[in-house]
């Protein structure tokens, strides 16, 4: 006789996903997770095998949750971005890789979708993920153009009502488990060469001449439960499934993409709001010197800043809640939005850093949430954008915003611009400067990084604002002014060292002991 009970919910599906108050629908599912994560099987050894076991996905997938990402005229929730961040916290609090897979599956494939689909394309997409619990993605990075996308050299051309894509892609997240997938490709000319806008498509794999060959699974250094790989695509797609801009394919893919990397913070929130709670727990419970590791100056600072992480991800969280809907263009916000993904996702891997240090050896593996935390968070940094050149991005637009104002001074402009206008007085000592628009790319990108951070600052000072904990929201700012202290340092330290690239002649230390 079976001595144990687990408490399984209910499947969520018809009129319930939509009449369900949000509250319970989200407690419905952190019930679940826990469920598959922590009495079915132990996630800590699950997270050291590839891939998740069937049981998983079809036990969190019944309650329906990418339904957030589904308009209601479909039968979905409605879109709305509060509810798929809220989501994208619950699910990253228990695991980095689901939160990841809700992501994929929201921002890049059912947002693009509602808000771009035809009419007729978006009916039997929608019905397939309620009611078959399908799953999609996106594909645009390819071998040797990962961020040159622009230059892409997947291409299309139509025949007979069809489009017909060639190319090869990798490194999409769900390679080989998504049934739906957006592709991104070029228009050949009838000269043969590649035109300069993007277009989208809905490939459906389980459909005639919409196959995609998966040519390689990589082995990835982290998120073992997300397959990713290298895919061939040579595909007939009906012309209902192009997606149509409202101007042109690359507005389109911009304002795709900064809604990506607006909802970042969702997946950073429950991340780092784990590694906060485990740190708190594990340094009071260990015992160093006869007190608690908790008790430890260097400790305090450690998890002071690990706390302050989890403000700055709740002001991000709020700010991308109002602004980042399907409803909204966002193909212009590239400063905020590479603000967003760029901290955060330093904010992640520097948390995953502090939870390791403070656990110490005992994190060193696979099986430890800390541990693991470091591979799983640190492509972060790198997908949808490298950081570093997000961060030459800000710079460049500020640049550009301050040569078409002809304001030279730094504070002066960023005390009249919306995004800074609060926390340019905080800092007015450090920004009160005229600054050079002529800078080389390694002072751009350390540019980019005050300037994110600042942007960070004004949200943190906003979501104080509305009510949220005063001494949170201080020891958040305190820890947002002391980095971009350091970070503006940096900045004015002249360095233009560069690499010295036939180095072996006289460089051996052996040569010049001296025993």
């Amino acid at each position: 006789m079976n001595q144990f009970k687990t408490n399984v919910e209910e499947p969520v599906t018809g009129a319930d996903i939509q009449n369900i108050p949000f509250g319970l629908f989200l407690k419905k599912l952190k019930a679940q997770m826990k469920n598959v994560f922590h009495v079915r099987a132990d996630i800590d050894q699950m997270a050291i095998k590839r891939g998740m076991p069937p049981f998983v996905m079809r036990e969190i997938m019944s309650l329906n949750p990418l339904a957030i990402g589904i308009p209601k005229e479909y039968g979905g929730r409605g879109c709305k971005m509060d509810e798929s961040i809220s989501l994208l916290a619950a699910a990253s609090y228990e695991s980095l890789a689901l939160s990841l897979t809700f992501g994929i599956n929201s921002a890049l494939f059912l947002q693009p979708v509602a808000k771009y689909a035809q009419e007729e394309a978006k009916g039997p997409v929608f019905s397939r993920f309620l009611n078959q619990q399908n799953m999609g993605g996106l594909m645009i990075t390819e071998p040797g153009y990962g961020s040159d996308a622009l230059n892409m050299q997947t291409s299309f051309s139509e025949y007979n009502d069809q489009y017909h894509l060639e190319g090869t892609k990798h490194w999409a997240g769900l390679t080989g488990w998504a049934e739906y997938w957006l592709l991104t490709a070029r228009e050949r000319s009838h000269s043969g060469d590649l035109k300069r806008d993007i277009d989208f498509f809905i490939c459906d794999v389980n459909s005639p001449g919409q196959q995609i060959v998966v040519e390689e699974f990589f082995e990835n250094l982290g998120l073992f439960q997300i397959p990713y790989g290298r895919n061939r695509i040579d595909v007939q797609i009906p012309k209902l499934q192009r997606l149509i801009p409202e101007t042109t394919g690359v507005k389109m893919m911009l304002d795709l993409l900064h809604r990506s990397r607006m909802q970042f913070p969702g997946m950073a929130m429950g991340f780092v709001h784990r590694l906060l709670d485990e740190s708190i727990s594990h340094t009071n419970q260990r015992l160093i010197g006869g007190k608690t590791l908790f008790t430890y100056d260097q400790v305090q600072q450690r998890l002071a800043k690990l706390q302050a992480s989890y403000t700055i991800c709740s002001a991000m969280c709020a700010n991308s809640s109002e602004k980042a809907g399907i409803e909204n263009d966002l193909s212009m916000i590239g400063f905020e939005a590479n603000s967003v993904k760029s901290v955060v996702t330093d904010l992640m891997q520097e948390a995953a850093q502090s939870a390791t240090q403070l656990v110490g050896a005992q994190a060193y593996k696979l099986n430890h949430i800390a541990g693991r935390s470091i591979t799983d968070s640190r492509p972060f940094q790198i997908f949808e954008g490298s950081n570093d050149i997000l961060y030459a991005q800000i710079s460049e637009s500020l640049v550009k915003m301050m040569k078409k104002t002809r304001e030279s001074n730094l504070f002066q402009f960023l005390k009249n611009f919306d995004l800074t206008s609060k926390s340019a007085s905080f800092l007015k000592e450090m920004l009160d400067f005229d600054l050079n628009t002529n800078l080389p790319q390694r002072k751009m990108v350390e540019l980019g990084q005050v300037l994110g951070r600042i942007v960070s600052f004004e949200m943190v000072v906003n979501l104080g604002e509305k009510g949220f904990r005063t001494d949170l929201i201080n020891n958040g700012l305190t820890m947002l002014y002391q980095e971009i202290t350091t970070l503006m340092s940096s900045f004015k330290h002249q360095n233009q060292t560069s690499v010295i690239e036939d180095y072996s002649d006289n460089s051996s230390w052996l040569n010049y002991v001296r025993v």
